[in-house]
């Protein structure tokens, strides 16, 4: 575990949250308390572009075609093959994870003078890799509150954003494993929610 320069451990900390949930909101007043964070899909579309091994891996898996002539990532095209065929998006799974793992171990053990760090994934249960945390939140908001958050943002049909969440962990099954819950429907404020987390997560080092 990463330690600060009086010896004292920084936690490692995730959090999550369903399509239109809210957790990138959550994780801006999280930084504004100087919590750093990692954003694992950035980083995963990062890598995906910059890491020599992964990029070479991913042609073979999907041909040439899989990134553009400026070496930018062809998305349309891996996700048009990716979504009909499962054991692709799978082997895809097997490539980028593991890298994602290991560059968020590496960041967090470059932290320093901080309470925790935070990972911020959307598939934070579903992968697994909560399990190599101390602790877990979820950001939950009800299906129809998400569903009109996410067609204001990006005017998807309700059908297409269903098809969407469908494919994640039910909300219910992530409360049940997270140690934190913030709630985002509207009806409680968010500011109180996050700093009675950080306040608990800074009483456990």
């Amino acid at each position: 575990m990463s330690k600060n320069t009086e010896g004292t451990p920084i936690l490692k900390v995730g959090i999550t949250g369903g399509i239109g949930s809210g957790k990138t909101t959550v994780c801006k007043i999280f930084e504004t308390l100087g919590i750093p964070i990692y954003y694992a899909d950035d980083r995963a579309k990062w890598l995906m572009v910059n890491d020599p091994g992964l990029v070479s891996n991913i042609k073979k898996l999907f041909g040439k075609q899989a990134y553009h002539e400026d070496g930018s990532l062809n998305r349309k095209y891996i996700a048009s093959i990716a979504f009909k065929d499962k054991s692709k998006l799978q082997k895809l799974n097997y490539l980028v994870h593991p890298l994602v793992r290991q560059d968020g171990i590496d960041w967090h053990n470059a932290q320093t003078n901080v309470p925790y760090t935070l990972k911020e994934a959307a598939i934070l249960f579903e992968s697994g890799n909560y399990s190599a945390l101390d602790k877990t939140i979820t950001v939950f908001a009800s299906k129809e509150i998400r569903i009109k958050r996410v067609q204001k943002r990006d005017a998807s049909t309700h059908e297409e954003i269903e098809a969407r969440m469908n494919k994640q962990m039910p909300e219910e099954e992530k409360i049940q494993l997270a140690d934190f819950v913030i709630y985002n429907e509207g009806d409680k404020p968010l500011i109180p929610q996050v700093l009675a987390i950080h306040r608990k997560l800074n009483k456990t080092i």
